[in-house]
């Protein structure tokens, strides 16, 4: 079984179906080396848009209303 079949099975998150078209996602790679991934994730905020402080986030998860 592939991680990415594992995450769909246990948390119900599907990788390999993408969001915008419902298309098939192909990996091309899966990068493991912790310098590598600060790099690119350092790379990644500094290119990012500046959010408007008075913006908020969206929820990522369902409130419940009955209580």
């Amino acid at each position: 079984m592939t991680w990415a079949q594992r995450l769909k099975r246990v948390f119900g998150i599907d990788i390999e179906t993408g969001s915008p078209c419902g298309g098939t996602v192909r990996i091309i790679a899966c990068i493991e080396d912790p310098a590598i991934i600060e790099k690119i994730l350092t790379h990644m905020n500094a290119n990012a848009p500046a959010l408007d402080a008075t913006r908020r986030l969206p929820v990522r998860a369902p409130r419940c209303l009955s209580a």
